[in-house]
């Protein structure tokens, strides 16, 4: 499993010209999944990403986290986060779990995520448009 955290003023995502998620001031998420993810991956990389302190304190330290800062996550589904353009430079995705899969995984994700704070997401497997202010910046690249 693969996340990139990006912390953000704010971030949405939209499907055909129609804003889907939207959150300010948390934590954008870039998820994707490869055959050996399951749900004990998921509970770990959640666990992470919540207790990461990246948010700053009173003396500007990074040193709070999502929770701590009161902050939302938008979560948005990217099988590209396997791409493996070792052999030429047409990206392979052999190592990104396939779709029926990923998508049970990422609304468990999501659903464990919810069990600690506010999550906004995308639409699976939907041609999406992401944007967001990055504050920072700062992104992170997690793997489990």
């Amino acid at each position: 499993m693969r996340v990139v955290v990006q912390r953000c003023k704010n971030a949405s995502v939209t499907v055909n010209q129609k804003v889907v998620g939207h959150i300010s001031d948390g934590l954008c998420l870039l998820v994707g999944f490869t055959n050996e993810d399951n749900e004990k991956t998921i509970e770990k990389m959640v666990g992470k990403i919540v207790k990461l302190r990246i948010f700053p304190d009173e003396n500007g330290v990074m040193n709070k986290s999502v929770i701590d800062s009161n902050g939302s996550i938008l979560s948005v589904s990217q099988f590209t986060l396997y791409a493996d353009t070792s052999k030429g430079n047409r990206p392979s995705y052999m190592k990104a779990l396939n779709g029926d899969e990923a998508s049970k995984l990422y609304e468990y994700f999501n659903n464990e995520l919810r069990k600690y704070i506010k999550v906004e997401t995308g639409i699976f497997g939907a041609d999406m448009q992401v944007s967001l202010i990055n504050m920072g910046p700062t992104t992170i690249l997690l793997e489990m």
